[in-house]
């Protein structure tokens, strides 16, 4: 804002001399302010939006098999724990969820809908597809029907069908270390590659500025920079850690072979 002033009090100054100067500062601070105003506006929308869509897409992959589980619900409000909704935010995604699972509910108007809300922002895409991933893979894998449905969600956000193969082969990685099983693995080490983006022929230049590019491209801070709301920064948080442990499965392996 002191910026805003002191550059508006010298131009003002400059055209109008000591009277400029003083117009100047306070219309700096004027439109300084007007321009907050509707940057916090604009990022309480797409957070809004943000939570809607998320919960009704997931509504849908629910009833993608034509009935909705006690499980799926359970995942559902599990999710509502996850991302520390408020009372407010829980009831947004409560009504969300019905309205995506509801017989006449348009999955592809609805992703074409968040698109445009989200400015087209790769990152915000992929976190958006990163949930519903989380969601139908919270048993810990992701069936072929279940498989399908992600990569049209992809198609309808504008994403390659590889990122659905990337976040699943994280997740993958991510459940295995968790079961105890050793990095070395084929299907661990072939899921990291997947999970960074780049081919087992790739050189360590490569994987390490693929590992740079996708750490700074999902930074928790970036991404709430961008918008996204606070109550989903752990889901941020649980992506570096994924690619950081897809980085650490690769240098193991190679360092090993």
């Amino acid at each position: 804002m002191l910026f805003a002033i002191l550059l508006g009090g010298l131009i003002g100054l400059a055209i109008g001399k000591f009277p400029g100067l003083l117009i100047g500062a306070a219309l700096g601070a004027f439109l300084f302010n007007r321009l907050k105003k509707r940057l916090v506006t604009r990022l309480q929308d797409l957070q809004t939006g943000f939570i809607e869509s998320v919960f009704a897409v997931m509504g849908a992959v629910s009833k993608a098999d034509g009935t909705v589980t006690r499980d799926e619900i359970k995942m559902a409000e599990a999710m509502f724990d996850r991302f520390h909704l408020n009372t407010a935010q829980r009831e947004t995604a409560k009504q969300a969820f019905n309205r995506g699972k509801s017989a006449d509910f348009d999955l592809d108007v609805e992703l074409q809908r968040f698109v445009q809300k989200s400015g087209r922002q790769p990152a915000f895409l992929q976190m958006f597809l990163q949930v519903q991933v989380s969601a139908v893979a919270a048993d810990g894998e992701v069936h072929p029907s279940e498989h399908e449905m992600l990569v049209r969600i992809a198609r309808g956000l504008g994403l390659p069908e590889s990122q659905v193969d990337q976040l699943e082969a994280m997740l993958r990685g991510t459940h295995t270390g968790q079961a105890g099983r050793q990095p070395s693995s084929t299907q661990q080490i072939n899921d990291a590659y997947k999970a960074l983006g780049v081919s087992p022929s790739a050189s360590d230049a490569e994987i390490k500025r693929a590992y740079r590019k996708l750490m700074s491209e999902n930074h928790p801070d970036k991404m709430a920079g961008r918008g996204l709301p606070e109550s989903m920064r752990e889901l941020a948080e649980e992506r570096t850690r994924e690619i950081s442990h897809a980085y650490d499965v690769i240098k193991e392996a190679r360092k090993s072979s």
